[in-house]
């Protein structure tokens, strides 16, 4: 590794994956790490990244570069994003020196009730809900990027789609984790005959090496292309996703519920620009995505917490220890106070407050594991708000979709675009919009499905999200961005990641190859496999920690900016078939 790509300060990471701008020459290597200068990007897919660097190279900007890798990404990795879902952007404007979010998070239909995933006065199977179209929401996507690129981009849905187009018509291999999430898919897709059709061979998951052409997706971005954001909420397009919703077509009869969307729920959706949370954190300012979006705010809330212990003194497992109870502190008021801004008045402020985590601090045992389930606090004294809404009398977990996608992108110019964008679990609903090659999500299993609670499902309600694009400043300059997929985990990725970056003094790229414990106020930690029997699992277990899950959890990428005026670029070194780093003009 070079010297412009060690970290000579924390400010300097942006966790984001930067890709090349510049194709002249051999056929671009595939790799996790890259440092040069001039525009960035990073994603999990070779394709996406180069649709980035081509439209960055052409005159485009950060958040048009970011659009074109998004709308790739729906072509390479559909069973985790794409048009039929949406997402959370957060730009960082050079000029203005600004931070603006748009969020573009999918919306409950007008005939949704707070109900609607009960029967009999229970909650519904959630396994049938999701591969339904009762788990669709009002897709958010294209008007999102319609709103990025009209306000803060130079060119139009023409240009930035012909990248993808052009993935979508020609085709791409496949690998072993695409083939991988296809078989694990099987009995959803099974359902679907336009889906099947798609990912499927005589019953089975297509092998690694297939060339997978989507024309069906290519015709509906060419529509998009010609007739804009109107051609998607209003045109064939909208009409196909509300029968396929409504009516799901199905394979051999097979019972699948129906949703209830209207043209009307498409042409009423809205994006949304909201005011970025912010919080500070040793020296760096961090800013991330409000409401809908819980991320930012259990961030800032953790890592309040955590800025009481001098982390980088202490062992390891002591340090990793006080991420595990700080995470599941914040897990525990995330999980009872956040949701939709426009339907609950959540104690942001409060939660937020540096003298609130003080006093969540005083629950920690520096030496022992907390018991499952921790009460939520009470921030409500630190809102500054006399008019206090009732406590909440519960505090449960929520089963969670865990497959996403982030990506990040920077400019010449100094932009910068951190973007997680879903369509919820791995193949969304399953349902594959006939004739348009998209599959639709299944955001709606994201509110809880029964109440009282925040996050019940409402007419018009955006579902609470985990997604957590993140950009870190220092001395009021971009230091790293991080972004991650994976449900609920995506918190405590990005968490972990910041922690290990500025306390743990570890490189970017370290941070993001090191394993990953995921505490969420429950009964055990999730870890990934091998962890469990490791020195380190050893001395966490012997503070009292139990392990859960034993996964892959997340794919993060970063940016980093680094004090000579270079940027590195990191990916996953071995995560999701490993990521894409490139920079325009690589450091020799």
């Amino acid at each position: 590794m070079s010297p412009s790509q060690r970290r000579a300060t924390p400010t300097l990471l942006v966790s984001t994956i930067i890709i090349s701008l510049a194709f002249t020459g051999p056929a671009y290597a595939k790799r996790p790490v890259a440092t040069g200068t001039g525009g960035a990007a990073a994603t999990i897919s070779e394709q996406a990244t180069q649709s980035a660097i081509t439209i960055l190279n052409q005159g485009g900007n950060a958040v048009d570069a970011a659009v074109a890798a998004a709308a790739t990404l729906g072509v390479t990795d559909p069973f985790s994003c794409g048009i039929g879902g949406g997402g959370f952007m957060v730009i960082y404007l050079a000029r203005d020196k600004r931070v603006i979010t748009i969020d573009h998070r999918e919306m409950a239909p007008a005939g949704f009730k707070p109900t609607v995933f009960t029967e009999n006065g229970a909650e519904m199977d959630f396994e049938k809900v999701v591969a339904s179209g009762m788990s669709v929401g009002v897709p958010g996507t294209v008007r999102g990027w319609h709103e990025a690129l009209d306000r803060y981009g130079k060119m139009n849905f023409r240009q930035v789609l012909a990248p993808a187009i052009k993935v979508a018509s020609e085709g791409f291999r496949i690998n072993a984790n695409f083939a991988h999430l296809i078989d694990g898919n099987i009995g959803k897709f099974q359902l679907f005959p336009a889906t099947a059709a798609l990912y499927l061979k005589d019953g089975k998951s297509l092998p690694a090496g297939t060339l997978l052409r989507n024309p069906d997706m290519a015709k509906a971005y060419r529509e998009i292309a010609a007739g804009g954001v109107k051609a998607f909420y209003e045109g064939k397009i909208g009409r196909a996703i509300v029968a396929a919703v409504n009516k799901p077509p199905v394979a051999g009869g097979a019972d699948v519920r129906g949703g209830n969307m209207t043209m009307a729920d498409l042409a009423n959706y809205e994006a949304r620009l909201r005011q970025p949370v912010r919080s500070t954190y040793r020296g760096y300012d961090i800013v991330g995505m409000p409401l809908p979006s819980s991320g930012g705010v259990a961030v800032a809330e953790a890592l309040n917490i955590l800025e009481g212990y001098d982390l980088k003194s202490m062992p390891r497992e002591k340090a990793e220890h006080l991420y595990l109870e700080a995470s599941r502190l914040a897990f525990a008021d995330r999980n009872a106070y956040l949701a939709d801004p426009e339907f609950v008045e959540a104690p942001v402020e409060g939660l937020m407050s540096k003298e609130y985590a003080a006093r969540r601090r005083e629950l920690i045992d520096v030496n022992h594991a907390g018991k499952p389930m921790a009460p939520a606090g009470d921030p409500y004294p630190f809102q500054k708000d006399q008019s206090y809404p009732l406590r909440p009398s519960t505090s449960k977990l929520l089963a969670e979709g865990a497959h996403t996608t982030h990506l990040t992108v920077s400019d010449k110019e100094g932009n910068i675009v951190s973007y997680t964008y879903t369509i919820e679990s791995w193949g969304g609903s399953g349902i594959t919009v006939p004739g348009y090659g998209f599959i639709l999500n299944n955001e709606m299993t994201d509110f809880d499905f029964s109440g009282p609670h925040p996050n019940v499902p409402e007419a018009g309600k955006r579902p609470r999200s985990s997604m957590t694009p993140t950009i870190a400043f220092k001395d009021g300059k971009p230091a790293f961005t991080i972004g991650s997929p994976g449900g609920s985990t995506i918190i405590t990725t990005v968490l972990q990641t910041i922690v290990n970056y500025i306390d743990l003094g570890m490189r970017m790229d370290q941070a993001l190859d090191a394993p990953r414990l995921s505490q969420r106020n429950g009964a055990a930690t999730d870890i990934e496999p091998g962890f469990g029997t490791s020195a380190q699992a050893k001395g966490l277990a012997a503070m009292g920690h139990t392990w859960g899950a034993q996964e892959e959890i997340g794919a993060a990428n970063a940016l980093v900016f680094n004090p000579d005026g270079t940027v590195t670029a990191v990916s996953e070194g071995k995560r999701h078939g490993t990521g894409s780093a490139a920079v325009q003009h690589p450091a020799h």
